[in-house]
């Protein structure tokens, strides 16, 4: 599956972003799907994951209650809405897919990676 990122940006501390990451293939709903960030000097970090059927979700401790994730599976999206962004939250951001049943909060169980998006929150 190849992954295809967008929506990051420039934005002021509080404000929001949504990013979205397009998935080709038809095999899309087969993945659990994630998003994982890396910042300016700093190893990549998990941020969320959904499941294949979107039941479920996951979050790193640092976003829960600001980030959402979401998926569409007919449009073959992922996306993450990002409210009340702080500068610690500027990143490249990932998106990502892996198999079902894998530890989705390793980044390392993710099999598949787009390219990033960068997101810069000014203070």
């Amino acid at each position: 599956v190849q992954l295809q990122a967008s929506g990051g940006g420039l934005v002021q501390a509080g404000g929001s972003l949504r990013l979205s990451c397009v998935a080709s293939g038809r095999t899309f709903n087969s993945y659990a799907m994630g998003w994982i960030r890396q910042a300016p000097g700093k190893e990549r970090e998990f941020v969320a994951a959904i499941t294949w059927s979107g039941r479920s979700t996951y979050y790193a401790d640092s976003v829960k209650g600001r980030f959402t994730i979401s998926r569409d599976n007919a449009k073959n999206t992922v996306y993450l809405q990002m409210n009340n962004l702080k500068p610690e939250d500027t990143a490249d951001y990932y998106c990502a897919a892996a198999y079902s049943g894998s530890v989705y909060t390793d980044r390392s169980q993710y099999a598949y990676w787009g390219q990033g998006t960068q997101v810069t929150v000014s203070s």
